[in-house]
């Protein structure tokens, strides 16, 4: 063999060498049976459908409104709902709320996830929407109305009382006198409890009626 074919031999292996090394740089996988390398189609991530978000360490004071006002910011609040007690109607610091699109929702999750808000840090997290409950939103547009306690305790020490129902009052307010009255003699102190005004009833008079 010549000097010009050990050349040209040397040209052709550089020239397969620099391919061979090409494909497999750029190939995903190279076939079994040999030839050019494949490379995969590129895949695109998949994109976050859910629009509810779970919020917890809500503080105290930050209601449905002024979470409605706050997260009105970022979109329009579809739905909102914050755990209460059904007896109290006190929050339970913890609440969902919906968006309309996916993509807000995203950008509040991220954004607001250990954000520290009146001393306390929120947690907030977004839920699939195969994992949402199906009864989540039922009663949701219910707003708590908190109770006027000391209007309803008037109402109910000024009703109108029964002879019985007034008997026995009078007979536990007597009751807590005389133990407040066995208290004070067992101090030793020289003290005369004034009697309680209305405990002692007066006798009904008895009417006669003329016989014919």
């Amino acid at each position: 063999m010549g000097a010009k074919a050990k050349k040209a031999m040397k040209k052709k292996l550089s020239k397969a060498t620099s391919l061979i090394s090409n494909q497999t740089e750029s190939a995903d996988f190279l076939p079994l049976e040999g030839g050019p390398g494949r490379k995969l189609p590129a895949q695109k991530p998949l994109e976050s459908t859910a629009t509810v978000l779970y919020i917890a360490r809500i503080p105290h004071g930050f209601f449905e409104k002024e979470m409605e006002g706050f997260f009105g910011q970022f979109g329009k609040v579809k739905r909102l709902r914050i755990a209460r007690n059904k007896k109290t109607g006190k929050s339970k610091h913890f609440g969902y709320i919906e968006f309309d699109s996916p993509e807000v929702a995203k950008i509040v999750a991220d954004s607001m996830h250990n954000y520290l808000l009146y001393e306390h840090i929120l947690k907030v997290h977004l839920i699939a929407p195969e994992h949402v409950h199906p009864k989540l939103w039922k009663g949701f547009n219910y707003r708590h109305i908190p109770l006027n306690w000391s209007e309803l305790e008037r109402k109910r020490h000024n009703k109108e009382r029964t002879l019985g129902e007034h008997r026995k009052l009078v007979e536990r307010i007597l009751k807590r006198n005389q133990a407040r009255q066995k208290r004070i003699r067992a101090a030793r102190i020289d003290y005369e409890c004034p009697e309680i005004v209305g405990s002692v009833q007066p006798t009904p008079k008895k009417i006669k009626f003329d016989e014919d």
